[in-house]
């Protein structure tokens, strides 16, 4: 269940507004987060309504990173976006600017501020924006698209699935024996399965075809497409039920060095609400976990 309070601190003839928005999210604060920052899932929510397109140019979600992103509405021209990350404490506290501009003339800039609070499992997150609008008005747009857009993430936040593991050896490691074709094939999947490929070719643009065999035989096609590859750092890709068959999550795996030891982030953000309890009630978290394992095990014996 969503709640939603809008409010502004200033009067309308003002170029300045404080405005605030508030949700309670049926997701912990720890998946919410990912939800907020992994760019696979941004991508998902950011659009205010069906009729905006939004292209990701650019995305770096770390402190000194940005993000770069298109508006798109047909026979309109582009709304340009930019964000910056200033302050990244997971699932606690976010800060970055926003500049938004459209054919080279700054609209406005603002400093958007999230709180995260548990609330017995679930989320609270509140948002502030501090707006300045050059161009014109801005505070109108601003509720109504920054409103849409939270509703989206409470929607993508009740449907995404986290996984995480610390593997006991450097980035580079660990990277290479998931970016490899060679070796993709070896780890993946739960305890007792295996891996049948049709086609790999494991960069931007590129795709894995394959078959998952359970340990009584039973065969799962799978179509993995991949559209963003950034070296040791992050992977994003489309899942699919079979070769170009329908698709049932949107995902991606991240990469931190923690301490000499490398954190993996796996993230899925299943299609429809349905999908994510199916996934839940046959085990998608715990498989995810053996599968996470399999690669930690694969790693350490070589």
């Amino acid at each position: 269940m969503t709640q939603a309070f809008d409010g502004t601190a200033s009067g309308s003839e003002s170029p300045f507004a404080t405005l605030t928005f508030k949700r309670r999210i049926a997701a912990p604060p720890a998946v919410l987060w990912e939800a907020w920052t992994a760019p696979a899932a941004r991508a998902i929510w950011a659009s205010p309504s069906p009729s905006v397109t939004v292209e990701m140019l650019e995305s770096d979600p770390r402190v000194g990173g940005r993000e770069i992103s298109l508006c798109k509405v047909e026979g309109e021209p582009d709304i340009r976006c930019e964000n910056g990350w200033l302050v990244l404490q997971p699932a606690a506290r976010s800060v970055n600017y926003e500049v938004i501009s459209c054919e080279g003339a700054t609209l406005s800039a603002a400093l958007v501020t999230a709180g995260f609070e548990d609330a017995d499992g679930q989320s609270r997150l509140v948002v502030t924006v501090q707006l300045s609008s050059l161009a014109q008005d801005m505070a109108a747009g601003y509720r109504e698209g920054f409103g849409a857009g939270l509703d989206n993430l409470a929607a993508v936040a009740e449907r995404t699935m986290i996984l995480q593991r610390v593997i006991k050896a450097p980035k580079s490691i660990v990277w290479g024996a998931w970016m490899n074709p060679e070796t993709l094939p070896q780890w993946w999947g739960p305890d007792g399965f295996s891996c049948r490929t049709t086609r790999i070719d494991l960069r931007a643009g590129g795709e894995w075809v394959f078959d998952m065999i359970g340990p009584d035989g039973t065969v799962f096609p799978n179509h993995h497409l991949y559209h963003e590859v950034r070296p040791e750092e992050r992977i994003g890709y489309a899942l699919l039920w079979g070769e170009n068959g329908p698709k049932h999550a949107d995902a991606w795996a991240a990469f931190e060095e923690q301490d000499g030891a490398t954190k993996v982030t796996l993230g899925m953000v299943f299609s429809t609400a349905a999908e994510f309890q199916d996934a839940k009630g046959f085990g998608a978290v715990e498989l995810g976990q053996q599968t996470l394992g399999k690669l930690e095990r694969f790693i350490t014996a070589g």
